[in-house]
Formats: structure tokens, C-alpha cells, sequence
């Protein structure tokens, strides 16, 4: 593969890294949107606060974390914090512009589900949980939101409300007395999505290279809409993809044991 060339998850972690700037201070997600503000810290904001759940403040890890206790996010970070700190004074502070959060289920509001597949008493499939999302959603400034495409994971109604977006639509979020902003930004594999802003519904405002509307409603459990005008996502640069495959080599050779990915 050239460096000219690239996969549909590159141009989706690329795509959300662009979304934050140098002055943000920003709540990670563990997964996909780690990767993201790790690039971004390491292209265009190298001066983006991240912190992760765990408490730690200022983190620069070299190796994308496992999980919020990976012991990577603490040694590198400018402080640790306790978790009631972390929540009450930080999040709930209004100190954090950004929350970068992944879902396992959302629907056309920005609602997320990450605690269960199907009805919560005999479910299907039990998630991780909410954790920190649930407050991370209402707290931070803006919610970004990062996610695969698929009729599963983008679905009509989610089986469970773990997270709050915009709720029904509207001013659903003021009305509740929530004073931020909420979710303002998806970007999945096919196509990057901000709400209306009227009914705060989720809309197309840019498709990835070679990707069709068709592609971006087969892959859709609702009825997609477009934005009046829809551009194309900037191709990944020789950089953004670079610094994206070498943070992917590290960190898999750093959790498999093993140099540059290859065994001894």
C-alpha cells in the first residue's frame, strides 16, 4: 500500500483528529476516539489537554491506552487526579471543552447506548456500561462522536439511554435545564454528520473520498439526511497517515510483546 492510499477506518480517525483544536481540553473515549485525539496531539494540537476517566490530566501517551487504568496514561501524564476530582470539580466544573466518545448504539439525536444489546433483563449482549459518559455528555462543552458504520450500531431507537444527546430533538437538552451544547460533530467511516440546527437531528455534511450517499444509507437504520451541500472529506496527508500507522505499529507492538510488531 502507498501512503497515497488508505482504509476507511484512517479516514474516519483522521477525520475526527482534524476536529480538535490546540486550545482544547478534552475527555477521551477509550478506542476509536482515543486514536483520534492522539493523532491530533500529534499533528495539528500538540498543545490539546487530553484526559482520560482514570484522572489523569495533560496524558501523552506513546502507545494507545488498553484502558483507562493502563499504566501508560498516568506515566505520562502532567498530573493524576482522584476520580472525584476528576468528575466533580474538572467535568463538572465546566473546565473540559470536548468530550470525544464512541458508542455501541446511537440513534439520530446523539443519544448513545453502551450498556446493552436488546432488553436490559435478558439482554443479547451486555456492554461495558456507561462509566463516565453518561456525565461527560452533559458536563463538557460539545460532545464529538466517533463510530463504524452499520444498521446496528445506527439504529431507529436505542435499546438502552446510557448516554443523553439531544434527547427527542428541538431544545430537548434546554428544556432539561442541560446549559452545553451536546453532541455537534459524528464522524464515522462513509461520512462526517453535525445536527440540524433546528431539530438537532444528525445530518450528512461530508462524504469520504469515494463513498456515495447510497453507501451511507445502506449502512443507516434511519432515513439519512443530507445537508443542502455536501463536500468531500480532505484526502489523509503523507503525515496524518503516517503518524496514524506508526502510533498503530507502536502501540501493537507494545501489547503484543514483541519488536515492531514481529515476534522473536
Amino acid at each position: 500500500m502507498s501512503v497515497i492510499d488508505f482504509t476507511p477506518d484512517e479516514m474516519m480517525t483522521i477525520a475526527a483528529a482534524r476536529a480538535l483544536k490546540n486550545t482544547d481540553v478534552c475527555f477521551v473515549g477509550i478506542g476509536a476516539p482515543s486514536a483520534a485525539c492522539n493523532i491530533a496531539r500529534l499533528t495539528h494540537a500538540p498543545d490539546v489537554t487530553l484526559i482520560y476517566e482514570s484522572g489523569t490530566i495533560g496524558t501523552a501517551p506513546t502507545v494507545l491506552p488498553l484502558s483507562i487504568g493502563d499504566g501508560e496514561l498516568c506515566d505520562t501524564a502532567v498530573t493524576t487526579v482522584s476520580v472525584p476530582e476528576m468528575f466533580r470539580y474538572w467535568l463538572q466544573g465546566g473546565r473540559v471543552t470536548v468530550g470525544f466518545l464512541g458508542a455501541a448504539q446511537i440513534d439520530r439525536f446523539g443519544n448513545i447506548n453502551t450498556t446493552v444489546i436488546g432488553d436490559y433483563d435478558h439482554p443479547k449482549t451486555r456492554l461495558p456500561g456507561g462509566g463516565g459518559a453518561p456525565e461527560i455528555a452533559s458536563s463538557c462543552g460539545e460532545i464529538f462522536i466517533t463510530l463504524k458504520q452499520s444498521k446496528r450500531a445506527m439504529v431507529e431507537k436505542i435499546d438502552f439511554f446510557t448516554s443523553f444527546g439531544h434527547g427527542e430533538g428541538g431544545n430537548h437538552r434546554k428544556r432539561l435545564g442541560i446549559t452545553t451544547k451536546g453532541p455537534t460533530l459524528m464522524v464515522t467511516d462513509l461520512a462526517v454528520w453535525k445536527p440540524d440546527p433546528e431539530t438537532r437531528e444528525f445530518t450528512v455534511v461530508s462524504l469520504h473520498p469515494g463513498v456515495t450517499r447510497e453507501m451511507v444509507q445502506a449502512e443507516c437504520g434511519w432515513t439519512v439526511r443530507f445537508a443542502p451541500k455536501v463536500i468531500q472529506t480532505s484526502r489523509p496527508s503523507s503525515t496524518e497517515l503516517s503518524t496514524l500507522r506508526d502510533l498503530k505499529a507502536r502501540t501493537k507492538a507494545t501489547h503484543s510483546g514483541t519488536k515492531n510488531g514481529e515476534t522473536s
